[in-house]
């Protein structure tokens, strides 16, 4: 089973670069007061690996919570 999610996974990134590299336009990103010009595959891969850490934390804080409420009870 871990095969197949390590495919999965392999799968979904290699889309992502795909459709990074085909959208390579600057474009603007405005957010409170920054104001930044990037590739747009530049900005698809930095919110790829922002999701992938913000999941990865998640989940890691979902388990220790259960681990936690187990012990106490």
């Amino acid at each position: 089973m871990r095969w197949v999610h390590l495919t999965i996974v392999c799968l979904l990134g290699l889309a992502t670069l795909i459709f990074a590299f085909e959208n390579m336009e600057i474009v603007g990103i405005d957010f409170i007061w920054l104001n930044i010009r990037m590739p747009l595959a530049f900005l698809v891969i930095v919110i790829y690996i922002v999701g992938m850490v913000t999941g990865s934390t998640l989940q890691s804080f979902v388990r220790w919570s259960v681990q936690g409420a187990r012990l106490r009870s």
